[in-house]
């Protein structure tokens, strides 16, 4: 790529622009000093005095004339035969502004009638006089002006960006970052792992950049816009990170909240100059995070009417990036986790002509992301990214570094010289099922419910084909609320079918139903498996069209943000009601008939877990045979395989079922979202 040329530009004179806005406050402060130096006392010495030094002055005649200020100070003047005395030669050369000669003594009193009476007695000429007092006057005045002037300066500060160059002046800047030669980002393509569909067509990005005429020249465009979509932690802003730090082009970094203000035009402002500095550092990359902030679309749920500041700030945006040329090196990167709310004027061809997908990792992303964060840790031998891999289905990249710094954090706790797959292991189980409360009592009766329903879960997901096979069951206190977990091998799959849903809804309900056959009863336990098996239910019934009494009909989620009604009729509703209620009992009545059949193993299991408080699956094999079903889990697979192949391409967004599904726990803990 040719040089920059921002390299032969001279170099920006806003410093100094930005400094002449003080002038006048520069101004303020040398009339002040002006009026101070004017009424200030000259710089002759002067002494203070008492009553007996002055009455002895009388007494020798030396007192020339006496001036009374504003009836509390007395200003002494000596006579001329007094100052050539040697005792106050020192006061020969006390003159004032202007040749008036000044005292040479002052002296304060309290009752102005008494002492005037004193001087009448003993001859001395004196004088009254009222003098004002300039400088206290002018502070009074100015005094609540600057701090007016300086609260308004500090808010509007505070508004407009705050800190150097945030002055009042610039409320309507750009608050964009900017990394050029001189703030280079030093991440580059080979800190993304996980993701090589997505650093494929972001690489095009950078080639448009370095080499525009290898695109061009058959008369294609380069595209004006990239926008990366995918859930919370995928890496979306590292792989703009990534962008910037290989395409070595000027880089504007800013969030979408930036341009929100409470001012009625300034989001507008700042998007003008945002390009305006773009183009003028061209070529140049502007990566806008999060853009949903203005980017909504227009005209829904909003209720603030047609002068609304974001729709302002979005019809700006618009109209900037259909407004310069394919040829100026400007591209626009932008990043958001709920694309569904976007405007469509910004999605179409023209302004973000890229979608990409930014997916949560499959099993071979994984294994590469943890090889790149394993990277920076001291592990043990014994510590296999594969193994890893499969032990965080539905784990995006956020998750997997969280992983790393618990398990080396673990292991410096126990004073480790390296980290091996026991601290992994305890780093999983905290991101999935929270802190280990190893203090926390349980009563013998409730640490009994909780192995009998943890031990439900396990026997239902293996004897049920299409279900996850399990990994590891424990009833040791975990976060919040957690009073057990059962952790399960989820298949990476991204379709699902009737028999493999229902089979996930007895699964889930395999703690209930253990707990009913156990006890006679049920207890609180199972309110999270039920919030989860309710919602995989109205998904099967109104969603996936796998109900035949409602049909082959998807309905929108009522619970949509700007869903005001609900796209079906009450009559519908009440079926769909029906529907899912015999659904999910159709589900757990086969479940009380699976774990009834198999309640010799359930006993097996739940006092193994009585006794360890964790079994593995090793553990089950052993005791209740191994599972009876040829079916190979995505991990076995994997591993049988014996290599290691390059991430492939990540399919569509799995469902919700799988993440789900990946573990079950007692007693109203909420869903971990991996």
């Amino acid at each position: 790529m040719s040089e920059n040329p921002l390299s032969n530009r001279p170099k920006d004179n806003k410093p100094s622009k930005k400094s002449n806005n003080l002038y006048w406050i520069y101004g303020l402060i040398l009339l002040f000093l002006f009026i101070a130096i004017l009424t200030m006392p000259s710089g002759g010495s002067r002494e203070n005095m008492d009553r007996k030094k002055f009455s002895e002055l009388i007494r020798r005649q030396q007192v020339e004339k006496v001036l009374i200020v504003n009836k509390e100070e007395v200003e002494v003047f000596l006579t001329r035969e007094a100052l050539e005395t040697e005792e106050f030669k020192k006061f020969r050369n006390n003159s004032g502004i202007m040749g008036k000669q000044d005292p040479q003594f002052t002296l304060r009193i309290l009752a102005p009638n008494e002492f005037e009476k004193e001087l009448i007695e003993n001859n001395i000429t004196y004088e009254v006089v009222d003098r004002p007092n300039y400088i206290g006057s002018i502070i009074s005045f100015l005094l609540p002006i600057g701090i007016i002037v300086l609260i308004y300066i500090f808010f509007m500060r505070r508004m407009g960006g705050g800190g150097p160059g945030g002055q009042i002046f610039n409320i309507g800047k750009s608050k964009a970052s900017l990394f050029d030669k001189e703030n280079t980002v030093k991440v580059t393509f080979d800190n993304v792992a996980g993701l090589e569909e997505a650093k494929e067509e972001v690489k095009e990005v950078v080639d448009f950049l370095k080499n525009p005429k290898k695109f061009t020249k058959l008369g294609g465009h380069i595209p004006k816009g990239v926008l990366l979509v995918g859930p919370p932690g995928t890496g979306k802003t590292l792989l703009a990170k990534a962008v910037a730090g290989e395409a070595q082009v000027p880089f504007f970094s800013l969030s979408g909240s930036d341009f929100v203000e409470m001012f009625v035009g300034v989001g507008a402002a700042r998007v003008r100059d945002l390009f305006k500095q773009a183009k003028e550092k061209a070529p140049c990359i502007i990566f806008i995070d999060e853009i949903d902030a203005i980017g909504r679309s227009r005209g829904k749920a909003n209720f603030t009417g047609g002068n609304d500041e974001r729709e302002n700030t979005l019809n700006q945006l618009l109209v900037e990036m259909d407004g310069f040329g394919t040829d100026t090196g400007v591209i626009i990167m932008a990043a958001t986790n709920r694309p569904d709310i976007l405007d469509s004027a910004l999605l179409r061809p023209g302004r973000f002509d890229r979608q990409i997908s930014v997916d949560r990792p499959d099993i071979k992303g994984r294994e590469y992301i943890f090889k790149v964060h394993l990277a920076g840790i001291s592990t043990g031998p014994d510590v296999d990214a594969k193994k890893l891999s499969a032990q965080t289905p539905g784990f995006v990249g956020a998750d997997i570094m969280n992983v790393c710094n618990e398990a080396a954090l673990i292991a410096a706790r126990r004073n480790k010289e390296a980290v091996d797959m026991q601290d992994f292991q305890d780093a999983i189980d905290r991101v999935i099922g929270g802190l280990e409360k190893k203090n926390k009592i349980i009563s013998p009766e409730e640490k009994k419910i909780v192995a009998y329903h943890e031990a439900g879960h396990a026997i239902a997901g293996w004897f049920l084909e299409n279900a996850d096979p399990l990994v590891k069951v424990s009833i040791v206190p975990r976060g919040v609320a957690a009073l057990g977990y059962a952790q399960y091998l989820p298949k990476e799959q991204y379709l699902y079918t009737y028999d493999q849903l229902m089979d996930t809804i007895c699964m889930t309900l395999g703690g209930r139903a253990a707990e009913q056959i156990i006890f006679g009863k049920v207890s609180t336990g199972a309110q999270n498996d039920l919030e989860r098996i309710t919602k995989l239910a109205y998904g099967m019934v109104t969603l996936y069209g796998m109900n035949e009494k409602v049909g082959n009909v998807s309905f929108n989620d009522p619970q949509s943000e700007y869903a005001v009604t609900k796209p079906y009729s009450e009559a519908t509703a009440q079926t769909i009601d029906e529907e899912v209620r015999k659904l999910i009992k159709s589900a757990y009545d086969r479940t009380i008939a699976l774990i009834t059949d198999k309640k010799a193993e359930l006993e097996k299991v739940a006092q193994a877990l009585l006794e360890k408080e964790v079994i593995f699956q090793n553990d089950l094999e052993t005791m209740i045979g191994k599972r009876p079903f040829e079916q190979q889990t995505t991990y076995q697979a994997y591993m049988d395989s014996g290599k290691t192949e390059t991430p492939e391409s990540t399919p569509p967004s799995t469902p919700e079922e799988e993440n789900s599904a990946s573990v079950t726990h007692e007693n109203q803990e909420p869903t971990p979202q991996n």
